[in-house]
This record gives C-alpha cells, sequence and structure tokens, in this order.
C-alpha cells in the first residue's frame, strides 16, 4: 500500500448499527454493502457473527456479493466467536477477521478482572487462532484512548509477532484530545518493533465531538487506517464520519493523504443509510446535512451568487448534491431574491426589484421560508406583471 493512501474501514454495518431501534435486517444490509463496495470503501465490517443467527447470516451473504473491499467479522478474544466468524466469512474474496481485548487499567481491572500479562496472553492466542483460518488479523486494543503508551506498545508488538496486520487503536470512549490521540499513534510507530509489518487503524467514538479531529491527527502521525460509519452513526454519540473524514483528505491535498472513496457518491449513500436505519440526519451534518450547501444570509448569498467559493470550500457536485441552495428568509438581499425571481422566470429591473423587495420583506417576516409559489405571489401583489 502507498504511504499516501488511506484505507476506508466501513463499520456502519456493525458499530452504526448499534443505534438503539435502529437493527437492519439482511436485506437491507446487502443493500448498503452493495454501495459501500462501489464507493470505494476498502474494508467493509458485516456485523459480529457470534452474536446472533441474523447477524452471521448478515456477514455470510454479504460475503457472497462483495467484489472489491475486504469483508471483515468481529469477534471478542474467545475461541467460539472466532471459528463463528471464519465460517461466516468462507465465501468472502478478501477476509478479515477483527479480534481484541480491552487494554485499560479499567477494562483489565474490572471487566476482566485480570492483570496486564495475561491479558497480553489472551491477545496472542486470539491472533494466532485466527491467522489459522485468514492471512488478515485485525487486533482491537479496547479502550486504547485509556491505555498507558508503553504497556499498549507491548501489547502491539506481541500481537505482530502473532500475525495481526492491522493495528486498531480505540479512543473507544471518545475522551482523548487530538493533540493527545495523535502522540499515542506517533508513540506506537516509533517504538513498537515490527510496526513496519502492519497498519495502525483509528477508530474514534464522539463522546465529546472529536472522533473526526482525533482520526485526522491518527493519520497525520502515521496510522494508515480510519475506522467510519456514514453519517457518523454509532454507539452512544457515534464514530468518526466517512464523509467528513474523506472530504478533508481531499480539500487538504497538502496532506498529502488521499483514499479509493468515489466522493460523488457520499450524499446518495448518506441518505440511503439514513432511510434505512430511520435516523434523520441533523440538517447542519457537515458535508451531508441538509444545510450544508444552503444558504440564507444576505451577505452570504450575495457572495455565493457572485462567485460559489466565497462562502464554500467545498463544490456541491463533488459530493453528489446538484447545486447550492439560495434559502429565501427574512434576512436574505436582494441579490438573492433576484437570483431565486430569475429561476422562476422573472427578470427585474432594479427599480422593479426594489418594489417587489419591499413586499417580500413584509411577506418573509410572516414565514420561516420563502418558497418558489410564493414568489409568483408576491410579484402579483406589486402588479409589476399585471
Amino acid at each position: 500500500m502507498s504511504k499516501t493512501q488511506i484505507q476506508i474501514f466501513d463499520t456502519t454495518l456493525r458499530d452504526g448499527e448499534q443505534v438503539p431501534g435502529c437493527k437492519l435486517n439482511t436485506p437491507q444490509k446487502i443493500i448498503i454493502a452493495k454501495q459501500l463496495d462501489l464507493l470505494g470503501v476498502d474494508v467493509i465490517e458485516a456485523g459480529f457473527p457470534v452474536s446472533s443467527p441474523g447477524d452471521f447470516k448478515s456477514v455470510e451473504e454479504i460475503s457472497k456479493i462483495v467484489k472489491n473491499a475486504t469483508v471483515c467479522g468481529l469477534t471478542r478474544s474467545v475461541e467460539n466467536d472466532i471459528k463463528i466468524a471464519a465460517e461466516a466469512l468462507k465465501y468472502a474474496k478478501k477476509p478479515r477477521i477483527h479480534t481484541g481485548i480491552g487494554t485499560s487499567d479499567s477494562h483489565i481491572i474490572h471487566k476482566f478482572k485480570s492483570n496486564k500479562e495475561a491479558i497480553i496472553e489472551r491477545a496472542v492466542r486470539a491472533v494466532s487462532y485466527a491467522k489459522s483460518f485468514v492471512e488478515d488479523v485485525e487486533f482491537y486494543a479496547e479502550d486504547a484512548g485509556r491505555t498507558d503508551n508503553e504497556y499498549l506498545a507491548r501489547v502491539c508488538e506481541a500481537v505482530i509477532k502473532a500475525g495481526a496486520t492491522v493495528l486498531n487503536i480505540p479512543d473507544t470512549t471518545g475522551y482523548c484530545l487530538p493533540h493527545e490521540y495523535g502522540a499515542k499513534i506517533k508513540y506506537l510507530m516509533e517504538n513498537v518493533k515490527g510496526i513496519d509489518k502492519a497498519i495502525i487503524s483509528c477508530h474514534c467514538h464522539n463522546d465529546l465531538g472529536l472522533a473526526t479531529a482525533n482520526s485526522i491527527e491518527g493519520i497525520i502521525n502515521g496510522a494508515r487506517q480510519i475506522e467510519c460509519t456514514v453519517n457518523g452513526i454509532g454507539e452512544r454519540a457515534g464514530n468518526t464520519a466517512l464523509e467528513e473524514v474523506v472530504m478533508i483528505m481531499k480539500q487538504h491535498p497538502y496532506l498529502n493523504l488521499d483514499t479509493n472513496i468515489n466522493t460523488t457518491m457520499l450524499y446518495g449513500i448518506s441518505q440511503l443509510v439514513s432511510e434505512n436505519m430511520g435516523i434523520y440526519t441533523q440538517p447542519n451534518k457537515a458535508i451531508v446535512g441538509a444545510n450544508a450547501f444552503a444558504h440564507s444570509s444576505g451577505i452570504h448569498q450575495d457572495g455565493v451568487i457572485k462567485n460559489r467559493e466565497t462562502y464554500e470550500i467545498i463544490d456541491p457536485k463533488d459530493v453528489g448534491v446538484t447545486e447550492s441552495a439560495i434559502v429565501l428568509t427574512a434576512r436574505s438581499g436582494r441579490a438573492a431574491l433576484a437570483y431565486r425571481a430569475k429561476n422562476v422566470g422573472y427578470e427585474l429591473t432594479k427599480l422593479e426589484l426594489d418594489v417587489v423587495y419591499a413586499e417580500f420583506l413584509n411577506f418573509a417576516d410572516t414565514k420561516k421560508e420563502v418558497i418558489d409559489s410564493d414568489i409568483h405571489e408576491i410579484i402579483k401583489t406589486t402588479k409589476i406583471y399585471n
């Protein structure tokens, strides 16, 4: 893999589906998986096969239809989990088993009631067993964000020796600040023997709204895979949003990092996931929200009408949105009204616009938004075209 290429590991169908009330059935998962494959993601985490017969079936069926991406199944560091995952992945062209265990003091003491050496032994056994089924084994150090760096490096070194090809460094609770997470990745890159034999992966949660920032800091400091979900959905406050990290890399070429994602499909797949999961995407969601390319302030509208780049750093077409939206409200100016009036068939002179604008302001004060049919009504009221 190129040193500038960032792999996109999509976990919409696994971590994303952990949103309460958003269970997908197998046919829905297959539809989304096909689109993810066309989108260009490198890895599709299709589910947690041992968790239920339905999840097993979904991973198995997705394995059959995915043509390009690696298909991944999640497990705990439990032999039966790993065996079941291997069975579910048997039809995959490029299978990956994703196994791991918690490494923070909190997890070791309270969750496993164990000790650091025993956890390393369990991690090594899990990776070794997974390696007996597939070549591509990813290891996750759960709660790595709160794990001591020196101990985390020891764990990583041990699982690389056991055959791990990818090291997932999750900020499971979304606690890290970006500079802290970036420093953690840098420490591992510099202190883990054999790190050149594995890819470091970022898996960041959004509890403090820092998932995207942390993931970007991770790849700046040497990680070469980002684990993310469409629309940033997932456990609690969600995961890193796929569309955000992809467009950050695209819009900041000086990072010299890129992905295989066809960005013109981003809006479409966002809608697909939202509809199938029944999750309303907030209007101000970056990249794919309904208001991401909408302008209602008169100052902004005037600038965008004159030159889109005055207030938009992304061309809407680059993410699959047809065009920017000029939304008429009481905050809109003459330029926006003239622009929208022209779109519905009225070429207003300056004097006509002054008359119509005065009527428009009175009308706009009574409504949240002025739509095309309202423009006809406003102009009719002024009797300019009578």
